[in-house]
């Protein structure tokens, strides 16, 4: 793998920038300031950041419920996305969308989204614009274990195999559909054979590697951008929170949690490689751990004090022009 020292540099930026915003808004959602519900995505930063980095502007992916994460590695504004969660007028969706509806078509983001399995049939319009246009675009959707068992992700899959379109499914399996354990719940057992029942060149992949996943999710996306047709990525990872926050995780084993944090956590794995392999050094990672902090801090602050939506926003945003 070539990767030049400013890329790795950015990779861990946006793997602390998503671990740091998803900190704070734990400790922030506990004091009541954020309406709605929120699902964290910390553990799983690996995933999201080693795909978009291989994504461009004209490239678009669609979330889920556990958005943050994709929504801060495809680039959208940390400062807005902050104001959304605490609904602002400001925020990138006008306050109207909160955590699992954020959205930005300026950024490729198609949105997260509150329907599990919502994703997947929205890149395939997206994937068949792209072929039809010749514009050499991918669109990738991301869903867990629980929207790999929904029709929308089977159906979107054979229709993207059937039309051939430029789309990559990426399921994020971190184990629990809330708290169904995916290796009970996925029927078959192996995901990829279920992938290769609709004609997907599929992959899989340990999530806490960055390098890996990097790799991989590079292959697949190249696969499907030569116009070879769908391909199918299955990260294995783990959340180190509940389903949403709130959720008491009773569910989970004791010492999970702090296994995973201590032997799979893909911050200190890709730090770990990259210093001892003297690529960069403990200090240039210090000071991105600082501006990152103050970065969600400032972005806390501002969202906290900016207004919220005013009766004139009721109706504005209801329909679209194209």
């Amino acid at each position: 793998m070539e990767l030049s020292r400013e890329q790795l540099l950015d990779a861990y930026r946006y793997m602390r920038l998503i671990r740091e915003f998803e900190e704070r808004i734990h400790v922030e959602f506990a004091t009541g300031g954020i309406p709605g519900f929120v699902h964290l995505y910390a553990g799983e930063e690996a995933s999201a950041v080693a795909v978009c980095m291989n994504l461009g502007e004209e490239d678009y992916i669609a979330s889920t419920h556990r958005g943050h994460g994709h929504c801060i590695a495809k680039g959208c504004d940390v400062r807005a996305m902050m104001k959304e969660l605490y609904g602002r007028r400001d925020g990138l969706c006008g306050g109207k969308g909160g955590s699992m509806h954020i959205a930005d078509m300026s950024k490729g983001m198609m949105g997260a989204n509150g329907i599990v399995g919502g994703g997947p049939p929205l890149i395939c319009g997206a994937a068949l614009s792209a072929k039809i246009l010749k514009t050499g675009g991918v669109a990738v959707t991301f869903f867990g274990d629980g929207g790999f068992n929904q029709g929308t992700t089977l159906e979107a899959m054979n229709l993207a195999s059937a039309w051939k379109l430029p789309a990559v499914f990426v399921l994020e399996d971190n184990g629990y559909a809330e708290s169904t354990a995916s290796s009970w719940s996925i029927g078959g057992g192996d995901p990829l054979k279920r992938a290769a029942g609709f004609g997907l060149v599929g992959r899989s992949v340990e999530g806490h590697d960055f390098f890996a996943t990097y790799q991989t999710a590079r292959e697949l996306i190249e696969y499907a951008r030569a116009g070879n047709g769908p391909s199918f990525l299955h990260v294995k990872c783990t959340r180190f929170y509940g389903h949403f926050e709130g959720d008491a995780s009773t569910y989970r084993a004791p010492g999970e949690v702090a296994a995973a944090r201590r032997d799979r956590d893909c911050l200190k794995l890709f730090r770990d490689r990259v210093t001892t392999m003297g690529v960069l050094q403990p200090p240039q990672l210090d000071d991105i751990d600082s501006e990152v902090v103050a970065l969600i801090g400032s972005a806390v602050a501002t969202a906290k004090e900016a207004p919220p939506p005013d009766a004139t926003d009721l109706m504005s945003d209801v329909y679209s022009s194209y």
